[in-house]
């Protein structure tokens, strides 16, 4: 499958209950990490589909801390997601579950790896869902355009970070 935007995201099905997202960034890993993790950043990129606006984005960013990002689309109906962080290496890996909230019984388990060489960063998440039928809900949710969207927008962050004046800011 091929990702959305700038066409960087490629989205493959590893197994019956996987999502694999692999993109390379044009920024530092600690920036990335940044722009991951940090609630001011993620407002800037998470919800980027036309007419959608990030309602909330709470980030406990902690092992066992909980994070909840929510956004509403034009027809005015809010849809959540939600999670607690299982793993945290920073800046190179992060693991955390994952809930769209129509479905709560169904978490998906989410681990990232940043990979940084010779100045860009490789994103790989792996999306473990429960069952065939999640992963291919999932899927069929349009995740990939908004996936390849948000990423191609949270690579202008990272890189932004790194710009005169952005240090002072950002710290």
């Amino acid at each position: 499958m091929a990702g959305k935007g700038s066409g960087k995201l490629v989205v493959t099905l590893p197994s019956d209950k996987e999502i694999l997202l692999e993109r390379e960034f044009d920024a530092p890993r600690h920036l990335v990490f940044e722009a991951m993790t940090k609630p001011e950043h993620v407002r800037r990129w998470w919800c980027c589909m036309d007419g959608f606006t990030m309602t909330v984005c709470e980030i406990d960013f902690r092992v066992g801390g909980r994070w909840r990002f929510a956004m509403r689309g034009p027809d005015g109906n809010e849809i959540g997601f939600r999670g607690e962080y299982k793993e945290i290496s920073a800046p190179e890996r992060i693991v955390n579950t994952e809930i769209f909230e129509p479905f709560p019984d169904n978490p998906a388990l989410v681990t990232v790896t940043l990979v940084e060489r010779g100045g860009k960063t490789y994103y790989r998440s792996l999306v473990l869902h429960q069952s065939k039928e999640d992963r291919d809900m999932h899927v069929s949710s349009g995740m990939e355009v908004g996936a390849g969207l948000a990423l191609d927008r949270m690579e202008e962050i990272a890189r932004s970070l790194s710009s005169p004046g952005a240090a002072a800011t950002h710290a």
